[in-house]
């Protein structure tokens, strides 16, 4: 049996999913400063949530490749007040301009129980309300879940990770991260 080092990291918004920048934005070298680890899938500069770096290639590819069907969560706070009829499209698949998308879990929810201010805060309009959902994902296309909302007519306003396979944010804040031992056998 051998065991690799993970980091959990809660990236914050605005935050590259990447060491450096030519032009000094933030990223993840601001906060993690462990050698040798790589996120093993990334989250756009205007998304939060969780990301897991590894120091082992073998289990990158393993979290990260769409064919290990990894299940992703997501909390996706989006304009308008969808209906269990507006969701199906995105429960069946949702036809992309790159082809159609596997089906997802979604559903309405609260909102997020971990849920921390966001600096700077959403823009949101008194006269078009806004919803939570949770949507499950074992794919991982580019700005996928915001194209998916989108294309059902809800424009995505927050998007934050909350799992990756069996490691969540609980007990993370935006910023901090956490070693774990991911086993193999």
């Amino acid at each position: 049996m051998s065991s690799n080092r993970l980091i959990l990291f809660h990236k914050p918004y605005n935050v590259l999913c990447q060491f450096t920048d030519a032009v000094g934005r933030q990223t993840l070298g601001h906060y993690i400063h462990a050698g040798g680890y790589y996120p093993a899938g990334r989250l756009d500069r205007d998304s939060e949530g969780l990301v897991v770096l590894t120091n082992d290639g073998k289990l990158q590819h393993k979290i990260a490749h769409p064919q290990n069907k990894l299940g992703k969560t997501y909390w996706v706070q989006v304009e308008g007040d969808p209906q269990e009829s507006d969701l199906l499209p995105l429960c069946e698949g949702v036809l992309l301009k790159d082809g159609l998308t596997l089906p997802t879990k979604c559903k309405r929810i609260s909102p997020p129980y971990l849920l921390t201010p966001r600096e700077p805060p959403i823009r949101t309009r008194k006269s078009i309300p806004d919803t939570w959902l949770e949507l499950t994902l074992s794919e991982g296309r580019n700005r996928q879940v915001r194209r998916m909302c989108a294309k059902c007519g809800f424009p995505v306003l927050r998007l934050i990770r909350y799992r990756v396979g069996s490691w969540t944010l609980d007990g993370l804040l935006p910023g901090e991260s956490r070693a774990v031992e991911e086993r193999s056998d």
